[in-house]
């Protein structure tokens, strides 16, 4: 039978005493939840937790708590821990910033299983889906255009299973550009259902080819890029508006003019088209179909800035780089006091101030610290870092997805 506790109240604690925390490691500001009281200030600040009991440990104490009994004597001036309200504070902050980071990777699974279902019945009820899909875009148009404070998130919880992330991606993300760029309600709407069905033309391609994650043969690769022409005879079945079919059509057309199915220049591309073709890009860098070719967002809008720039309209690609950010959501970063971290969310005011999971050998990776740069003005990110640069235990702690995804939190304040 294990042996029974021992209790005592907060003014029995003295200097000796090996005391044991029942609370989280979130809820006090000591290294150890096991610990031998060294000096006063401990006793004070286990007192401010508010506690009405302590377990403590006889066997591994140094002395015996003070006596319940102790004759009356004059209190004790009270000297109030200046540190305790900011712990509290801190305790708080992160309660909440926990609570945002889990209500935003609900709805993002509540939102992929929709796009499933949607995708589900495309064929069987057509109408029904474009319903469904103008009730997603709809509800994200809402929070991106509502709350101006709104920040993109990558996604840290289990996504659902077979959840379409490409086409959620690209949607969420290009309502985040269409935002960045000062587009109106209807604007946005007809630019967040083309990305939601930008790739429905993929339905008519064989999957063997879709999944084929080895280079296509010629054939093959003139079969997949059928699917925007698939896609706008689909599109018009279901009597989609002229803006949206464009959308379809036209996302993967360069401005250059190296782009498919029409070789079309600049002038001669739509302008919400313009803005998929840097969406469907960049997640197409961060998700291929081979795991190991992708590339962390970081590297991605420097690929499209530094070597893609003329495929895409200049305008748009400036502000989608700003709108996600130096580190975007998702990056691998180190901080200037050489910890690790991995970018969960970017406020638009503060870019150079994300929202980070950091690495702490310290604290079980399912309870890792969450922390907001906003809140920690000597701390700052030092440089964007590969998978390949993290030693292998820091990679498994932050566990970064295989599959990148984003959604957006809409509250419109920060912790």
């Amino acid at each position: 039978m294990p042996p029974r506790p021992h209790y005592i109240q907060p003014e029995q604690l003295r200097i000796g005493l090996y005391i044991q925390l029942e609370v989280g490691w979130w809820e006090h500001d000591f290294a150890f939840s096991n610990f031998r009281i060294k000096d006063e200030a401990q006793v004070r600040a286990l007192q401010a937790l508010g506690l009405q009991r302590l377990r403590y440990d006889p066997a591994r104490s140094d002395c015996e708590p003070l006596p319940l009994t102790a004759p009356e004597a004059p209190p004790p001036p009270v000297v109030e821990d200046p540190g305790a309200r900011a712990r509290e504070a801190r305790t708080e902050k992160l309660r909440l910033l926990r609570q945002r980071v889990a209500e935003v990777d609900r709805r993002f699974i509540q939102a992929s299983l929709q796009v499933k279902t949607l995708n589900q019945t495309l064929r069987s009820r057509p109408e029904e889906a474009v319903k469904q899909a103008g009730a997603i875009v709809g509800e994200l148009v809402e929070t991106l255009l509502g709350e101006p404070g709104a920040v993109l998130h990558s996604i840290t919880g289990k996504a659902a299973e077979d959840s379409y992330f490409h086409a959620l991606n690209v949607t969420v993300l290009s309502l985040l550009l269409g935002r960045q760029l000062g587009l109106d309600t209807e604007a946005c709407h007809s630019l967040g259902l083309g990305a939601l069905l930008h790739d429905i033309g993929k339905m008519e391609v064989p999957s063997k080819v879709l999944l084929k994650s080895e280079p296509l043969t010629r054939p093959e690769q003139q079969l997949l890029q059928l699917h925007t022409d698939f896609g706008l005879k689909m599109g018009q079945r279901l009597m989609l508006d002229d803006e949206v079919l464009r959308i379809i059509h036209e996302h993967h057309e360069h401005c250059d003019g190296s782009g498919y199915p029409r070789g079309l220049k600049e002038a001669g591309i739509g302008r919400l088209s313009k803005l998929v073709a840097i969406t469907n890009q960049f997640d197409n860098l961060c998700n291929p179909l081979d795991p190991r070719s992708a590339v962390s967002p970081h590297e991605a809008l420097a690929l499209m800035f530094k070597q893609q720039r003329q495929r895409f309209d200049e305008v748009a690609l400036k502000a989608f780089i700003r709108a996600m950010g130096v580190y975007p959501p998702g990056s691998l970063v180190q901080l200037d006091d050489d910890r690790y971290a991995l970018v969960l969310g970017v406020p638009p005011a503060q870019p150079l101030k994300p929202t980070l999971i950091l690495h702490d050998p310290a604290i079980p990776k399912q309870e890792a610290l969450i922390l907001d740069l906003a809140q920690e003005p000597r701390l700052s990110i030092a440089r964007s870092l590969r998978p390949a640069q993290l030693p292998l235990e820091v990679l498994e702690y932050l566990s970064p997805r295989r599959q990148l995804s984003y959604y957006i939190e809409p509250q419109p304040g920060r912790v």
